[in-house]
């Protein structure tokens, strides 16, 4: 029967496959057996309650082998239907091309981009480690003493392939698992020796296990990739260590098919003369979508053999964790279950500045942060190793470690991309989770920003160091066309606040949000809190910081620590020229230009000359200009020497912006 489930896998895999005349038939026909041991004799699930919090993960880091999944979770139980598996790659079906977290029953991380799903079962694994170290029952043992018993307790189970173990995202985030120990997660290799060019001896010939052993990690070899009981045996090994599991399991891609073994099975739909010969391999019917109520029946009751009672179990303790310890309250939890049950009015809360101070914008954010954290319990995350640089840490906050993981600060060390998508999996775990490195690393953390603004995760990417004055470090620190990049990327906001006030609507906008990440752009310059700056205004994306005097005669729109020399230039000019300037601060361009027409027209009257003045790139400022000759950006790879002596290079200095001005109105 087991044969005849994994056989009715593949021919449902390769018919959509067929369907759509596109798809990856290899990982179909190779990994079948594998997925199938996974969900019929480990993986815990109630297929009447899909969001139940302690089931068991599983994400395809192999996301070309969607079909095998879709497959897989159609016999499963999952709500898919045949019609489903029909439009494979159709215009808005459940079953697109990759996995898509939020589209398909059951997928619980979208992906594709190699490496990432991966890295982000990393950080689904940490997640569940943290929370779990915060609940559990207190009952007597066999001999009195006290045990802990786990409330939450569930695997991240990951399959991934040689294209996966090759991206560095991968790398950096085994290596952090490893560090963590966290022994909640099992990788399941599917190791078949072909990439899509051709043999992996080409460009990737090392022993992965070694590697993995010396992460930390525990490793197994299955020989033989159709053995299930090998597979299931070391499967169930694994979960008994105490460290994260890697099983390589060794397959032929494309099992049955003309082309087994070789790349030309890897990408590309199989012949009408291979299907048929593979389905009579098979012994089934070479008639599309034929399902087995036999297999399906028994692929459900598999599942459900070990499941139903895991489930049944864990809604007892639960109820007892309710009653017993939160004394029948059980609000406390909403946080884990939805990550948006917490939230706070943070524009209500006092200045940490006088009229007087100046302080760096990054240690103004700390200080945010900080009381944010006394009211998020699921605000959480770290640096990569710039902490001290970034200042981003919760100082009333334990640390995570390997040896507890009840903290809210996570030590990623100089792992930027395993960061991005660790916050991910953090995200999936329905914690609201943050990230920083230097602006001009954002470069790193790209993939995983997409990633984020594709699954509609509000992970918070905090950037510092965001100009040029940053100086002395060079051109290779000092951020040119990040902001551009970033800006240009889909579902993402962008915060460029300018001081503690719209510190504080930055935070306060980017928490009442949550299906969106953000990048938050914190200057390390030392700045006072303007008089006219405004906390509630920084949601509307752009408002009024200096208002012209009597007859407007230009408007300056400028960004960050940038707003304080256009507010002064606007002051100076009208005491020395008569030029009636206003000044808008922009902290969030995508937000602005979700306002209405009405409101973006009182903000940027048309018919009034507008001049943009930010430290970076000009690109995407020219929707808001008449020619280029309007932007006053920074358009070239900065220079190292002090603040001043870059600034005055660039040309970015306080007198040569006022003069700029000054020659553009006259």
């Amino acid at each position: 029967m087991e044969q005849e489930i994994i056989n009715n896998i593949k021919a449902l895999g390769i018919d959509m496959i067929n369907e759509a005349k596109s798809g990856h038939p290899g990982i179909v026909l190779g990994a079948a057996p594998i997925i199938y041991t996974v969900f019929a004799k480990h993986l815990n699930m109630n297929l009447n309650d899909l969001t139940w919090f302690n089931r068991d993960r599983f994400v395809m880091s192999a996301g070309h082998g969607s079909a095998l999944l879709y497959a897989t979770l159609y016999m499963a139980g999952y709500p898919l239907t045949i019609d489903d598996l029909k439009n494979f790659r159709k215009l808005g079906s459940k079953t697109p091309g990759h996995p898509e977290y939020g589209v398909t029953p059951g997928v619980d991380a979208s992906t594709g981009p190699l490496g990432q799903g991966l890295a982000m079962a990393v950080g689904m694994a940490l997640g569940d480690k943290i929370i779990e170290s915060k609940y559990f029952l207190n009952r007597k043992g066999t001999f009195g003493h006290a045990v802990k018993e786990k409330i939450f307790d569930h695997n991240i189970y990951c399959l991934c392939g040689d294209g996966d173990l090759m991206e560095g995202v991968a790398s950096e985030a085994a290596s952090l698992a490893g560090t963590y120990k966290l022994n909640n997660l099992i990788v399941l290799y599917d190791s078949n020796k072909i990439s899509l060019d051709g043999s992996t001896n080409y460009a990737f010939n090392e022993n992965v296990l070694d590697r993995f052993k010396a992460y930390g990690w525990h490793t197994d070899l299955v020989s033989n990739g159709n053995d299930i009981k090998e597979i299931d045996k070391a499967i169930a090994k694994a979960k008994e260590e105490n460290k994260p599991s890697i099983i390589e399991i060794r397959t032929t891609i494309g099992d049955g098919s003309l082309l087994a073994g070789t790349n030309e099975v890897h990408g590309k739909p199989l012949t009408p003369e291979d299907i048929l010969q593979l389905k009579q391999k098979l012994g089934w019917s070479t008639k599309p979508f034929i399902v087995s109520e036999r297999a399906v029946n028994n692929f459900r009751t598999e599942i459900q053999s070990h499941s139903k009672a895991k489930y049944d179990e864990w809604a007892k303790e639960y109820r007892e964790f309710v009653n017993n310890v939160l004394g029948g309250n059980s609000s406390e939890l909403n946080y884990i279950f939805k990550r948006n049950s917490f939230l706070v009015d943070v524009c209500k809360f006092p200045s940490k500045l006088s009229k007087d101070d100046k302080e760096e914008m990054r240690v103004t954010n700390q200080k945010i942060m900080d009381e944010i954290a006394l009211h998020l319990p699921n605000f959480i995350g770290g640096s990569a190793d710039l902490r001290s640089s970034t200042k981003v840490y919760l100082s009333n906050k334990e640390d995570v470690t390997r040896d507890s993981y009840n903290g809210s600060n996570i030590w990623y060390g100089v792992r930027e991309h395993a960061m991005g998508a660790i916050s991910n999996g953090l995200a999936l775990t329905n914690f609201r989770p943050f990230n920083s490195t230097f602006l001009v690393f954002s470069d790193y953390l790209k993939p995983a920003i997409r990633m984020s603004a594709l699954m509609h995760l509000p992970v918070t990417y905090i950037f510092t160091h965001d100009s040029i004055s940053i100086g002395s470090d060079g051109p290779t620190h000092q951020p040119i066309e990040q902001l551009a990049m970033l800006r240009s990327t889909p579902n993402l906001n962008v915060y460029r606040p300018c001081d503690e006030n719209e510190l504080l609507g930055a935070w306060n906008d980017i928490l009442s949000i949550n299906d969106k990440p953000s990048a938050l752009i914190v200057s390390k310059d030392a700045v006072p809190v303007l008089p006219t700056s405004k906390r509630n205004e920084v949601s509307l994306g752009a408002y009024i910081i200096h208002k012209e005097c009597e007859q407007l005669h230009g408007v300056l729109i400028a960004t960050g620590t940038e707003v304080h020399k256009a507010c002064l230039i606007a002051e100076q000019l009208y005491q020395s020229h008569k030029l009636d300037l206003r000044v808008v601060s922009m902290p969030c361009m995508e937000r602005f230009l979700e306002q209405s027409n009405e409101y973006q027209k009182e903000i940027l009257p048309e018919g009034v000359r507008t001049i943009v003045i930010e430290a970076g790139s000009s690109f995407g400022w020219h929707r808001f200009v008449y020619n280029d000759k309007y932007l006053i950006t920074v358009d070239n790879f900065g220079a190292s020497g002090t603040k001043d002596e870059v600034l005055k290079n660039c040309n970015f200095d306080y007198e040569s912006i006022k003069s700029r001005i000054l020659n553009i109105l006259n």
